[in-house]
Formats: C-alpha cells, sequence, structure tokens
C-alpha cells in the first residue's frame, strides 16, 4: 500500500500546503509515510484538475490517498463527481479524509470483509459529504453575487482591484518579447489578463 497526499487550493493567491503538517502528524500517527505529495491551485468546482489526475494515473488497487477534508477533492456538480468517483473506484484506491474519522480505518483493516463494510459505509459518507462541499461552494457563490448586486445597486462597487505587482511583471514581459505562452506559465495568469496590459502599453495608458 502507498499513500499519496493531495493538498489544494482554488487561487494562486492561497496556500495550497497549509494543510501539510497536519497530514504528516496524521500519517506519523498512523505508522505511514506518504510517498508523494500533489499541489495544485485549482478549484475544487472543476472537475480537470491536472495533479489530481496525475495522481490518479499512478495509483494502484490498494493505494491510498489522503486529503485534508474531502472538499479538497471535490466541490463538483453530481454528474462530475460521478464521473471523479468512476475513475477512483475502478483504481481501486482508498480515499482517506481527516473529517471522515470511518475512513481512517481503511488504513488498518486487516480482513477482507471488514475493508468491504469499511468500504460501503465510507462511499455512502464521501457521496453525502461531496453533495455537501457542493452545497457550500454554491452557497459562497450566491452570496457573492448578491453582495455584487447590491453593492452596484448602492453604487459602491468598484469591481475587482487590479494586481498591479502582477500588471508591472507582465509589462515588463511583452516588452521583452516574451510570448503569451511564456507568461502564462511563468506567472499563472489568464491570456486575458496579459492581453489587457499588452492594450494599456499599446495605448500608452498602462498605470505602473
Amino acid at each position: 500500500m502507498r499513500v499519496y497526499g493531495y493538498l489544494r487550493a482554488s487561487t494562486k493567491f492561497q496556500d495550497a500546503e497549509r494543510a501539510k503538517n497536519e497530514l504528516k502528524y496524521f500519517a506519523k500517527k498512523k505508522g505511514i509515510k506518504v510517498s508523494f505529495w500533489f499541489t495544485e491551485n485549482e478549484t475544487g468546482s472543476k472537475l480537470n484538475r491536472p495533479e489530481l489526475f496525475r495522481l490518479l494515473e499512478i495509483t494502484e488497487p490498494g493505494d491510498v490517498l489522503l486529503v485534508e477534508q474531502i472538499d479538497r477533492i471535490s466541490r463538483l456538480n453530481g454528474k462530475d463527481w460521478e464521473t471523479l468517483k468512476s475513475v477512483i473506484a475502478d483504481k481501486g484506491i482508498k480515499i482517506v479524509s481527516l473529517d471522515l474519522p470511518t475512513s481512517h480505518r481503511l488504513i488498518d483493516s486487516s480482513d477482507e470483509f471488514t475493508e468491504r463494510m469499511l468500504s460501503a459505509i465510507n462511499a455512502m459518507l464521501l457521496d453525502m459529504l461531496a453533495a455537501v462541499a457542493r452545497k457550500d461552494y454554491e452557497d459562497r457563490k450566491r452570496r457573492q453575487t448578491q453582495g455584487v448586486q447590491n453593492a452596484k445597486q448602492q453604487g459602491k462597487y468598484r469591481g475587482r482591484p487590479e494586481n498591479i505587482v502582477l500588471q508591472n511583471k507582465i509589462e515588463g514581459l511583452l516588452r521583452d518579447g516574451k510570448s503569451y505562452n511564456y507568461i502564462q506559465s511563468l506567472l499563472g495568469c489568464s491570456r486575458h489578463t496579459i492581453s489587457k496590459v499588452n492594450k494599456r502599453i499599446k495605448n500608452k495608458n498602462y498605470v505602473t
């Protein structure tokens, strides 16, 4: 049995490795070693997450996917969650999450009957926690939208503040003749942001 740690944060401005020490402590208590850590900054509401699927690609039946919370794996809608769940089931791996105590027993189980019972229980609980995580995501998005709408009605909305430091970096790279792909790969920004900075340069209206 190999154990793989998966760490995720929604944006590049958040610390995806925040929970790493807590997971290391859990592994040490259980007498297991994490073979490799997979870290990425991607929203959990999106199915296409390169590091998660790279992890799933190398796993073998009986391996463990270790996470802090189920929402690190999924804030997916129902259809996408079923797709991901199918991939995990086909690989025959175990999901162990700190917020799901019954899953901890999957590391210790030594007989087939106990493991099958635990797997059945955890499958049901995983579905419930994944549904809760999705609802939490949708509730937060709805509150954000309502907040923006209220602010607009009151004339207080100014939009998302611009990241001047990032734009300065983009401008410098553009002036050095770097390509959009290179800048996007280096800074992790969107092509839209690069294009916006490029237009400002051309119009000589870019604010430094």
